[in-house]
């Protein structure tokens, strides 16, 4: 298990985009998972500014987001293709066809799930994942409680999400909504995984997923038992953690 702490948010930022440019320029046919949220928008931002003055090959990498919206479409902001495409897959010149995603709206989630599993599984699988880490220990759409067997599916959202999401959208409470996440089995299959986590209010589930037992009830300690897993904080997350450093 490999703890890596920044000494401030910004030195944080600057590490988490060079792991993402790093596996760019060792595997220049990465298939390379992200994740979106307040967590990841300033490494990506370093990411884009980094290849607009320095360019590099991004010619056959292939990106994807560990999740995505149910039912609403993707004009919607919050949905993790147009935050992805924004932030890293256009300044980085990735066409469509090398930047996976599932539907945001579609008649069969089920076909969606097993469609968007099997783009990945075609290109080679994953060769980095990078994941946040959720206030309740989730990773991708993960709550807590999924089994740890678990493929690509459709998730409840945690219920403070999906309360901001409907706000946002103005959809009501018959509009059913979700997250079509790779599951915790599948996220586990990824070559390499970078769980990054920053801020105070995360150190305490950073000291419960690394100090803890491995529990579906934090499905983040399953990362203990990754081969090839870095976890990556800044001062903050790490504050109850530095023995283990």
């Amino acid at each position: 298990m490999k703890i890596t702490v920044c000494k401030d948010e910004h030195a944080f930022d600057v590490a988490a985009a060079w792991r993402i440019i790093g596996q760019m320029l060792t595997k220049p046919d990465a298939v390379i998972g992200l994740s979106t949220g307040q967590t990841t928008k300033n490494m990506h931002a370093i990411v884009s500014d980094i290849y607009s003055r320095y360019p590099f090959d991004t010619s056959r990498v292939t990106l994807f987001n560990v999740d995505e919206l149910t039912n609403l479409p993707r004009s919607y902001a919050g949905c993790c293709y147009t935050m992805i495409r924004e932030q890293i897959a256009d300044p980085l010149g990735i066409p469509e066809e090398r930047f996976i995603m599932p539907q945001t709206i579609s008649v069969d989630y089920e076909a969606e799930c097993r469609n968007f599993q099997k783009a990945l599984e075609d290109r080679g699988g994953i060769d980095l994942q990078m994941l946040g880490l959720g206030y309740n220990g989730h990773i991708g759409i993960n709550q807590p409680g999924t089994p740890f067997g678990s493929e690509t599916w459709v998730s409840p959202m945690d219920p403070i999400f999906e309360a901001r999401v409907r706000k946002e959208t103005g959809v009501g409470p018959d509009h059913a909504l979700g997250g079509l996440t790779l599951g915790v089995r599948t996220i586990m299959h990824a070559k390499h995984i970078i769980l990054i986590a920053k801020g105070a209010h995360k150190a305490e589930m950073v000291e419960k997923m690394l100090r803890g037992p491995v529990t579906e009830d934090i499905p983040a300690s399953v990362l203990q038992l990754h081969p090839n897993c870095e976890f990556l904080l800044d001062a903050e997350a790490a504050k109850y953690v530095m023995d283990l450093v």
